[in-house]
């Protein structure tokens, strides 16, 4: 890694305070330029320079390396929600591509420090991803590379199993003890009537003979244990299964410690996966602005140009986030400047009219910022993705047509456009999985129920993260799915599984009919 040179350090300096300009606030931003390979080591970690061994992130590296090799893809930049923000620039671009890049960077480092969705992040995280790596090396030392490696590679399969609004909840307060009642040993919560205990039958005159305090209390701690047996474990579902494993699986120290680690740096990475739509936009729409506006210079319009519609050109099989994020941030400036929102637009019934409509109010900067503040992907899209935007961009629905055998535009009606997208960056596009019984069926097993959202589970993919789960677990894990309509329980053990089928009340009343 090396320093910027003089010349990119005036276009840094340059470019930095155009962006204050503009209203942009970000924490202190170190560029760094490096090799292609380097770039592609640091990327294959994450966009950290220093992470824990590991063959996925080699396979990676290779993967980048070849993409970089034969043409196929190339990084531009490379940076790091971190306080101070850390970006890396690739020694081969041009000027005008640096130049793009630092735009492109600064922008996103705003959008960092000031959506709500980063504001529980560590800012810290590239020192602690450092000092992760440094304790995972010790346990290799300690008990061996091999075991370490099979137990993250148990880990890393179902590391996306956290609750990403966990960090938005306030803890419970710890529930207070109740007075206790001084004729009994018990509290509220365990109080046990008269009627539940068991005695052997006397006369009233023998009743402290026959049933004596001892025999009492020895039935009522027979009645205590089977409602611990019974009780439900947890009280409410845990959407963050890694959380509730690092609690409750029986764990080695060193296994918690690894486990404890990857769950901090999977809650890091969370944010990121629930906003890369409006991330890459903003980005995209603030190095479009301060380039053209105030950096760009004759000689590299074109040059810029070429790089700038490469980023934001629609994908042929799927969104790209850089596009669709930056026509949807202009698309809600435009409405606000001409007051395209409110009752009185939206009741206005004359289509002419709507389309010509400008109260030149001049709100959308403002908008955007605001925007930029409180939304994630899914509400952001939900609340902006309109009819109107849908033609303007020629938005459709495409998939898997099982009659032709190919695949094709499925639909151009906005209702299942929208609603395509929105399933499709629900739990960031994830089963949704929680925790139900850590003590199913009083056998130590855990049941996780699968929230069915209208597509089955994929069981062949079930099956791989299970089995990992079982390794922590140690006791068999079953999974509460519907498939194919019913109702079933999956039963991992941790080399193949079982399938039953649960009968449902309108199954029970099927039956009856026949």
């Amino acid at each position: 890694m090396a320093d910027l040179p003089i010349e990119l350090k005036k276009a840094r300096e340059e470019i930095e305070q155009y962006a204050k300009n503009f209203g942009l606030d970000f924490y202190p931003t170190i560029f760094e330029m490096v090799e292609f390979d380097e770039m592609n080591h640091i990327a294959a970690y994450g966009g950290f320079p220093t992470r824990y061994p590991h063959w996925s992130f080699g396979m990676e590296y290779e993967q980048l390396s070849k993409g970089y090799e034969y043409g196929l893809s190339k990084i531009y930049e490379m940076v790091i929600n971190n306080d101070p923000c850390y970006a890396y620039l690739m020694t081969s671009n041009p000027l005008v591509d640096q130049k793009l890049v630092m735009a492109h960077v600064y922008a996103h480092c705003d959008f960092f420090k000031n959506n709500y969705w980063f504001s529980k992040t560590n800012r810290h995280m590239i020192d602690d991803m450092a000092n992760h790596s440094t304790r995972i090396r010790r346990y290799i030392d300690k008990v061996g590379f091999e075991e370490v490696e099979n137990f993250l590679d148990a880990c890393l399969t179902f590391n996306n199993l956290v609750d990403v609004h966990l960090p938005f909840q306030t803890p419970p307060s710890k529930p207070q003890k109740k007075e206790e009642d001084g004729n009994s040993q018990d509290s509220d919560n365990e109080r046990i009537d008269r009627s539940e205990v068991p005695r052997l039958k006397s006369k009233d005159y023998m009743e402290s003979y026959i049933n004596p305090p001892e025999f009492i209390e020895y039935q009522k701690e027979k009645i205590r244990n089977r409602r611990k047996q019974k009780a439900k474990f947890p009280h409410e579902p845990i959407k963050d299964i890694m959380g509730f494993l690092l609690s409750f699986a029986p764990l080695k120290p060193w296994e918690q410690d690894i486990l404890s680690m990857l769950r901090d740096e999977a809650y890091y990475f969370a944010p990121q996966g629930q906003t890369k739509i409006m991330n890459e936009g903003w980005a995209s729409y603030w190095h479009s602005t301060i380039m053209t506006q105030k950096v760009l210079k004759d000689s590299e319009v074109i040059d810029y140009a070429d790089h700038h519609s490469g980023t934001v050109a629609p994908h042929p099989h799927r969104l790209n986030p850089y596009k669709l994020g930056i026509e949807l941030f202009r698309y809600i400036e435009d409405r606000w400047n001409k007051g395209k929102f409110g009752k009185e637009y939206d009741d206005c019934d004359d289509l002419v009219k709507k389309k010509n409509w400008n109260k030149e109010l001049g709100l959308g900067r403002e908008k955007i910022f605001e925007v930029r503040k409180i939304y994630n992907d899914l509400t952001f899209l939900d609340e902006f993705l309109t009819a109107d935007f849908c033609i303007e961009q020629n938005m459709f629905s495409f998939g898997y047509n099982a009659k032709s055998g190919n695949y094709e535009i499925l639909s151009r009606e906005f209702d299942k456009i929208k609603q395509s997208i929105l399933f499709s960056l629900t739990n960031m596009g994830q089963p949704i999985m929680v925790v139900e019984n850590g003590n199913f069926e009083n056998r130590g097993e855990l049941l996780i129920v699968h929230r069915h959202e209208g597509i089955d589970l994929r069981v062949d993919w079930a099956q791989d993260v299970m089995r990992n789960v079982h390794k922590l677990w140690k006791r068999p894990v079953n999974v509460l799915t519907f498939l194919e309509g019913k109702k079933k329980i999956l039963t991992f053990d941790g080399t193949d599984h079982k399938e039953r089928t649960l009968e449902t009340t309108g199954q029970r009343a099927e039956d009856k009919k026949k």
